[in-house]
């Protein structure tokens, strides 16, 4: 997912943790990290909204002002659905962490 530099450091700093898209299909999925700037953004969910959904509230939750500042960013293609993506921003090393962390009694019998 990329974002224009005026958001990103509202994304960085953990305020900004959604994202309204236009699109023909969606481009990222459920628990996706995609990379920006030195960290990576992990994609919580993803969900078809109707435009009638972009609220005022939602537009300053993603970032900006109004929601018609909002619509000027997010139609910038031929798309036509409206997606809601809530996503977590990972701090540069952050990436490095295993998703799993070992299993207690894995490779060992039980008592």
């Amino acid at each position: 997912m990329v974002f224009t530099k005026a958001l990103r450091e509202g994304v960085r700093r953990g305020r900004i943790r959604c994202s309204v898209r236009i699109w023909q299909k969606p481009h990222v999925k459920p628990g996706g990290r995609y990379p920006m700037d030195d960290g990576h953004i992990v994609v919580d969910s993803i969900e078809r909204i109707r435009m009638k959904d972009i609220t005022y509230d939602l537009a300053r939750e993603s970032g900006f002002p109004d929601v018609k500042s909002l619509l000027a960013v997010a139609k910038h293609g031929p798309g036509r659905n409206v997606y809601l993506v809530r996503f977590h921003y990972l701090a540069p090393g952050a990436w490095d962490i295993p998703k799993e962390v070992g299993r207690p009694f894995e490779g060992r019998r039980r008592l």
